[in-house]
């Protein structure tokens, strides 16, 4: 039986104890998680796709089994390249579900033998998403408590200009 692998796809714009929580806990099912990070046209991101990057390696340095990578194909294309069938998500509340499920059955559609797996958000990071992190630092709050280090001296950066 070859590697267990599994896909953490995203904007990560910035990346979130939320996001480390899924991945953590993901390492837990899978032998590897790939951390890939994307682009969506609908939002603006704050950070260039080469900043997220740095951020997200740097976050998930102390965890061996986690790879960072980017891609700007559909995530199916994106998987059967990185020869992938587990597609890995985070669900926070009932409105995550309602979107996460219809991105799994448009993925079952267009590769039948990709699989998405839901893994609950704990309970002490369901209100947390990236829009919230950069309204909070936009404000010049309080951030440790959202973000790794580097991403709150990448935000403070950010919102200081």
């Amino acid at each position: 039986m070859g590697k267990r692998i599994a896909i953490y796809p995203g904007t990560f714009d910035p990346i979130t104890l939320g996001h480390l929580d899924v991945v953590e806990r993901g390492t837990k099912l899978f032998d590897k998680v790939i951390v890939a990070i994307t682009t969506n046209q609908k939002k603006k991101p704050l950070f260039s796709m080469k900043e997220r990057l740095v951020l997200a390696k740097e976050a998930f340095k102390k965890y061996p089994r986690v790879e960072v990578d980017s891609f700007n194909t559909l995530l199916v294309d994106y998987a059967k390249k990185k020869r992938c069938k587990v597609i890995l998500r985070g669900l926070r509340e009932l409105s995550d579900f309602e979107r996460e499920f219809q991105h799994a059955i448009v993925n079952r559609k267009l590769a039948g033998s990709t699989e998405t797996v839901f893994i609950m958000t704990s309970a002490k990071y369901f209100y947390l998403n990236s829009s919230v992190v950069k309204e909070v630092a936009s404000l010049g709050g309080k951030l440790d408590c959202f973000v790794p280090k580097a991403v709150e001296a990448a935000l403070r950066k950010k919102f200081r200009k």
